[in-house]
């Protein structure tokens, strides 16, 4: 092997492990309510993101941006494909959103996506259980 091959090599292997790195550091992470609670409905369900910008889904697809969506008590089969229109879409940029609970147990997830509603791959998502009270 020559010294082309192995510097190509080394910056092939260098740019996979940079992108293993981003990857890792972007995440969401649902910071209200805390996981386990019991709760009363309404209740308001907030995210926080690290490695990324949450922005307006009119703002189109760009790297490293997007918003957040809601999935009550599933997450879609194909996570490759645009999340659902009866899924709660946070399009607007928001990072809180107020729902309402029947009683019982919820499981509640939070998958980041791109403007066009695809979500990243590898999937950015968190999630939490809850109790409603009744």
């Amino acid at each position: 092997m020559n010294k082309k091959s192995i510097g190509i090599l080394l910056f092939i292997g260098a740019m996979v492990l940079a992108q293993a790195v981003w990857a890792a550091e972007r995440q969401v992470k649902i910071i209200e309510p805390v996981n386990n609670a019991q709760l009363s409905s309404p209740v308001k369900v907030c995210m926080k993101v690290s490695g990324l910008v949450v922005e307006k889904a009119t703002k189109g697809v760009n790297e490293g941006r997007g918003h957040h969506h809601l999935l009550l008590n599933s997450l879609p089969v194909d996570l490759s494909q645009p999340i659902g229109k009866q899924e709660i879409h946070m399009g607007d940029g928001s990072e809180c959103k107020e729902l309402k609970f029947v009683p019982g147990r919820h499981v509640i997830y939070s998958v980041f996506a791109y403007g066009n509603h695809v979500p990243y791959d590898p999937a950015i998502t968190d999630r939490i259980i809850i109790t409603i009270k009744d």
